[in-house]
């Protein structure tokens, strides 16, 4: 199956997890009827924009970093990521992402459930 990039569904979440302004995303697959994938999609956060901080007790979410900066709230450790970087966060373990730079930070997140 193949779904043409303008065919993909869009929305955007304000203060998405708690946090500051939006959070856009492109749905790359729909996952409802898809086993152990809960989200695939390419997210964009504009600059001064984020995603808050947020635990992952039954599930992983793989952050892939495209484009652009941010700061990664990595259990509480603020870490810098740059495109090419992947965070990975189950187990219990907790992340929120800001984008500190002057450009869109542009990442695929995927949540993959036990």
């Amino acid at each position: 199956m193949i779904t043409k990039r303008s065919e993909m569904r869009r929305e955007v979440k304000e203060q998405m997890r708690g946090g500051i302004g939006a959070a856009a995303a492109v749905h790359l697959v729909e996952c409802a009827n898809e086993k152990n994938i809960r989200l695939l999609a390419e997210m964009t956060l504009t600059p001064g924009c984020s995603i808050g901080s947020h635990a992952h007790e039954t599930e992983t979410e793989y952050y892939i970093i495209l484009s652009g900066t941010g700061e990664v709230d990595d259990n509480g450790e603020k870490k810098q990521v740059t495109a090419g970087d992947a965070i990975v966060t189950g187990g219990g373990d907790s992340h929120g992402i800001f984008n500190n730079g002057s450009e869109p930070l542009i990442f695929h997140a995927v949540i993959v459930t036990y």
